[in-house]
């Protein structure tokens, strides 16, 4: 009895309950020998009194309760409770019995929170035994059969008195060969909310309906006009599929009056669905996804579900706040990327769902708050802080409404920690839904008779509830929505409240931040890598001709690389901010000079090439190619040490660029090319080539002048003594032929006419021929390294 008024509330000195129990344990001690030998059964109670207690522990017989019905009962409602009992023991139960059993009134939460521990403790209070019909009986329980059982009873038969949260235990009493008289072998304990008319004061509940998912798409995009999107597997698909996570929560939110929240990240997933998109394989290579149809029709009913209802939009890709304010702040450009993310969301919202959100509130991870986290969350422009009571806890008797100024012109709205969580864990067993369930609307029951005031109160759930979960929570929520002591009301007016004068205001330290909850953060090094990848997309996005191809998707990246979602899962993350990284270098390396080998320098000056090659689908401009030389006194580039020229190479093409060369002195000169942009920052690796230079002296063009100048002569000379020799011959041809003349008169052709033709036709044959058309000066563009030896045009 002493336990039992401890229970309830009527506490007893530690003394004088030890002095009780010791007493009662001497007084006992000449009996026990005596009980021990006894074989008859104990006599049953009778109908409406305590049964007999087994002795400790959750009892041989498991007691489950899939149902209970209505959750929250009125005058004229029939309850209804169905379930299963187990024999877990290794002795048959005869002559069993489930009976319904209402304890007293649970005066306090805390009381309930108790009572919810040892909800299947058989040592604890069971209460009164509705008896009678309202019963059902088993003749035997096997071992390991599961008995159901479905008990009806009326609720004016349940002895309820004034309105509260009552104790409903659902108890199984028998027998066994070992102990052969009737006893409680299991129990399961639950919660029935008891207010039959409409309260004189409603509690004003909010209840947050999260939309947030993992990160499913990468920073790859396609070459195409469309920049068709990659994701890292299909698992979005399933979840907004008939029957998914995502797609219960849209059909069960669309008959609640909620506060949807929603990550902006996860509609511009499902909106890159309904196009064509590509799906990475485990291999590594990609396949067409096949799920715009579901995406079609998810978006769709999702615009029809929050039509007329508050939508409070986190920044994009929901960053984790908590880990930016303790690992993220001292390093460059972190708060920018949140800023964007906020910048971001109202446009995706407002472009796939066509409303217009509110961006007024933050949520950091389990409502957990510090000064540092509050800094950070309403740096991007959030002037309200979503914290739970948890965290920001209240000395006080009652529960305080929600919101509370917390300095800065700062609000934190705190959400209730017991009903937020009520849904956690597995619900996928329909006795642990159901028990949830009561326990949620006991809570919310208990809180609103606890005074005669009117309170705001806040519903934060877990970010990603499973099926089951979702589901246990819009039953408990359509209960509390169609009840005598609840109503409804949105966040912002919630955040508007009146605050309590009396609740705390003070936000704990840092040091007070759990440290389950700090061990799942983003460290440091997460940051760093999100800045250096940051860096390079800055260096590399001066040179395109349409940056937001690129910006756009690794601005989105580097927010999904700070994502909520990554908490606890420090491996899989890394991985993705080394996949965006990898990306955005490979792009880089797009643009790039091709490499050169040794060149050759014959002459004083001469120009030498040097190739930009773009990979990119797009053109590439403000970029500056310098070439240098290492050894000037050999070789200018130039007037100088080196030359700059401008460069601009259209998407998929090359580029040669020339540059003027003078050589002082014959040798080796090393040279190197390198790309800049137009700030002045290095692009890409540099290009070293070595330059021949073999400078041709004045003497040895003397003798090349010499030479050439005997075979003009030598030339000139043999053409002379041909020509004299073909003149002798033409006159001795010439006496002949007039011999002949004069023999034969008839020969028309003049003598003078024949030598001409032979001495044209000698002519023509030894002459030179005539030069074919002169091949171009400019070959054709090729990628590929110079070859060895390379001479440079002159």
């Amino acid at each position: 009895m002493a336990d039992a008024a401890d229970f309830q509330g009527t506490s007893a000195s530690p003394a004088r309950r030890w002095l009780r129990r010791t007493g009662a344990l001497l007084a006992g001690a000449p009996l026990l020998a005596g009980l021990l030998q006894l074989s008859a059964a104990a006599p049953a109670d009778a109908a409406g009194q305590e049964a007999p207690q087994a002795v400790g522990g959750t009892g041989s017989v498991a007691v489950a309760v899939d149902s209970l019905t209505p959750t929250a009962p009125t005058d004229g409602d029939t309850v209804t409770v169905r379930g299963t009992v187990t024999n877990n023991g290794k002795q048959a139960v005869t002559d069993a019995h489930v009976d319904l059993r209402v304890g007293p009134s649970l005066d306090t939460r805390s009381s309930i929170d108790a009572l919810a521990k040892k909800s299947d403790d058989v040592q604890g209070p069971a209460g009164k035994a509705v008896g009678g019909k309202y019963s059902e009986k088993f003749s035997k329980l096997t071992p390991g059969v599961a008995e159901p059982f479905n008990i009806s009873v009326p609720a004016d038969e349940l002895d309820l008195g004034p309105d509260g949260v009552y104790q409903l235990a659902v108890a199984l009493s028998g027998e066994t060969s070992a102990q052969p008289w009737d006893q409680v072998l299991g129990v399961q304990r639950t919660f029935l909310p008891w207010q039959p008319e409409e309260a004189g004061t409603k509690t004003k509940t909010t209840f947050m309906w999260p939309l947030t998912s993992t990160v499913h798409m990468t920073a790859e995009t396609g070459s195409n006009e469309q920049q068709t999107p990659v994701f890292r597997n299909d698992d979005l698909a399933e979840e907004i599929a008939r029957g998914g996570r995502l797609d219960q929560m849209v059909s069960l939110g669309k008959g609640l009056d909620i506060t949807w929240v929603i990550d902006p990240d996860l509609l511009a997933s499902v909106d890159a669905m309904t196009r064509n998109y590509e799906v990475r394989s485990e291999d590594g290579t990609t396949t067409p996804g096949r799920n715009q149809a579901v995406a079609k029709q998810w978006l769709a009913e999702l615009q029809q579900a929050v039509t007329g209802k508050e939508i409070v939009a986190l920044p994009f890709g929901d960053p984790d706040l908590a880990s930016l304010a303790h690992n993220g702040t001292n390093v460059t450009g972190s708060l920018n990327h949140l800023k964007d993310a906020t910048d971001a969301a109202v446009s995706t919202v407002e472009t796939i769902l066509h409303v217009e959100p509110s961006t007024d509130f933050a949520w950091p991870a389990d409502g957990a708050v510090d000064p540092s986290i509050v800094k950070v969350a309403t740096s991007a422009g959030a002037d309200k802080v979503i914290a739970r009571s948890d965290s920001l806890q209240d000395n006080l008797s009652y529960t305080p409404s929600a919101a509370r100024p917390v300095g800065g012109g700062t609000t934190a709205v705190v959400a209730d920690s017991r009903m937020s969580t009520a849904f956690q864990g597995n619900l996928t067993k329909a006795s642990a839904s159901t028990l949830a369930v009561q326990r949620f609307l006991a809570q919310s029951l208990a809180l609103g008779l606890q005074s005669g005031k009117q309170r705001s109160v806040v519903v934060a759930p877990q970010r990603m509830p499973s099926v089951s979960q979702a589901q246990a929570m819009a039953q408990a929520l359509g209960t509390l929505q169609s009840g005598n002591w609840a109503e409804s009301q949105d966040l912002a007016d919630a955040a508007k409240a009146k605050p309590d004068p009396a609740a705390n205001t003070k936000v704990p330290s840092t040091r007070a931040y759990p440290a389950s909850l700090r061990n799942q953060e983003l460290l440091r090094a997460g940051f760093e890598q999100i800045a250096e990848t940051q860096g390079k997309l800055d260096r590399f996005k001066v040179i395109l001709t349409d940056q937001s191809r690129v910006v756009t998707p690794f601005g989105r990246a580097m927010n999904r690389e700070m994502s909520t979602s990554w908490r606890g899962r420090g491996v899989a993350a890394a991985g993705y901010r080394d996949d965006v990284e990898s990306y955005l270098d490979g792009l880089t390396d797009g643009v790039k000079l091709i490499e050169k080998s040794e060149t050759k320098l014959s002459g004083r000056s001469a120009t030498i090439p040097v190739t930009v090659q773009n990979n990119l689908v797009q053109g590439v401009e403000h970029l500056e190619l310098r070439l240098t030389s290492k050894n000037p006194t050999r070789l200018k580039i130039g007037d100088d040490a080196y030359e700059e020229q401008r460069v601009t190479v259209n998407g998929g093409h090359s580029q040669s660029v020339k540059f003027t060369t003078s050589a002082n002195a014959n040798g080796q000169a090393k040279v190197v090319a390198q790309l800049y942009t137009e700030d002045g920052q290095k692009y890409g690796a540099p290009v070293t080539f070595d330059v021949k230079v073999t400078e041709v002296t004045a003497t040895v063009m003397l003798v090349i002048g010499g030479g050439v100048l005997l075979l003009v002569l030598a030339g000139f000379r043999m053409y002379t003594q041909r020509k004299r020799a073909a003149a002798r011959e033409a006159d001795e041809d010439g006496t002949a032929e007039a011999d002949d003349d004069a023999e034969n008169p008839q020969n028309p052709e003049a003598p003078g006419d024949r030598l001409k033709q032979e001495t044209d036709a000698g002519s023509r044959a030894e002459g030179p021929e005539q030069p074919s058309d002169p091949a171009p000066d400019t070959a054709a563009e090729n990628a590929d390294p110079s070859g060895t030896g390379e001479r440079v045009d002159r």
